[in-house]
């Protein structure tokens, strides 16, 4: 009887001490950061929370959405906005452009499509009672509130990229919102996340078995969709069917925790992320005064084969937290979680 329980109590520990390992190496906490970065800080500006970042490189502006997090997950209503950054003067001139929008509104993940002289922009609405996805006409510098979209497939919604006016992804980080479910998500790299698809009429779940799916964004030109899974360091391509269903091609690993996904006039994909995910939980929590930078650009070679470049490697005490890099000439507009200011960065590359 001895015997077993201690083979029982060695399985346990056994089983924890492995735990514990696959935890720390798969989010990357033994990963050391080394400031790397070939280029110049230009302008730090002060907004809090500039999660998620997106240029009209036609008409040479920013969308910028921000929150005030004061920990993430959050614990209480949040406030926040978006704003219009001018890239054509070098000014940097910012507008907020959601000062007279009433409705309690935290902005995370955002996409905007071009349609004649106006722009549609969606974007995912975090508030203590639900989510959901706000709808806007941008024209200009004004913009109008057209409509709140709810449905229960709205899980834990983080990400959405417009199609057209009427069609839209979005991905759902987690599969769980609470309990060991979620635990098992973020510690044990579950994978049951997903990306849902709304055909006009609809919503469909269109790919499953995502470590945390993150950013979202689509290539029309090759007809990709890819999938940031910051979990899994990597992100996911698609092929996009004509009904709006996506056939899984593969996985790029990307060596950090991989956030938004923006695409430059050229098809290279840039992302910031996180290099150690526990020392980011830590920090979003308020535990930790800082957490670690990094950007990275995905350059397909036309041989089947991706090319993953740092660009950009920080240890958080300039910028905590990286969630989006957005490339416009040579510079790149940086945004992150919750830290107070973001960045402009002017690459020498």
């Amino acid at each position: 009887m001895r015997r077993l329980i201690k083979r029982i109590s060695l399985a346990i520990l056994v089983f924890i001490i492995g735990f514990v390992l696959y935890t720390l190496i798969s989010t990357g906490f033994f990963r050391t950061v080394e400031n790397y970065f070939e280029g110049n800080v230009i302008q730090e500006i002060p907004i809090r929370g500039a999660e998620d970042i997106t240029i009209s490189h036609k008409d040479n502006f920013a969308l910028i959405s921000a929150t005030q997090r004061a920990t993430y997950p959050p614990t209480k209503e949040e406030s926040g906005g978006l704003y219009r950054m001018d890239l054509k003067t070098g000014n940097f001139d910012i507008l907020h452009l959601t000062k007279s929008f009433s409705k309690p509104f935290a902005p995370h993940g955002i996409s905007m499509f071009k349609k004649d002289d106006h722009y549609q922009v969606m974007v995912i609405n975090h508030t203590l009672k639900g989510h959901s996805i706000e709808v806007f006409n941008l024209k200009n510098d004004s913009l109008s509130h057209e409509q709140s979209i709810t449905d229960s497939s709205l899980i834990s919604p983080n990400d959405v990229v417009l199609i057209d006016e009427n069609r839209f992804y979005f991905t759902n980080d987690h599969g769980y919102t609470e309990g060991i479910g979620k635990f098992s998500e973020e510690y044990l790299g579950l994978s049951v996340s997903n990306v849902m698809y709304f055909d006009g009429t609809e919503f469909i779940e269109v790919a499953s078995g995502i470590a945390y799916a993150n950013g979202i964004n689509f290539d029309a030109k090759r007809n990709l969709l890819f999938v940031a899974s910051p979990r899994g360091f990597l992100i996911k391509v698609y092929s996009r069917n004509s009904d709006g269903s996506l056939d899984f091609i593969e996985d790029i690993p990307c060596g950090t925790g991989v956030d938004n996904i923006e695409i430059d006039n050229q098809g290279n994909l840039w992302a910031a992320g996180h290099p150690n995910l526990l020392r980011f939980k830590a920090y979003a929590k308020g535990k930790k005064e800082t957490a670690p930078s990094e950007i990275i650009k995905v350059t397909y070679n036309g041989k089947k084969d991706y090319l993953v470049k740092k660009i950009y490697v920080e240890d958080g005490n300039r910028m905590s937290g990286s969630s989006v890099a957005t490339p416009f000439d040579d510079l790149i507009l940086t945004g992150n979680v919750m830290d107070d200011k973001f960045l402009i960065l002017q690459t020498n590359q």
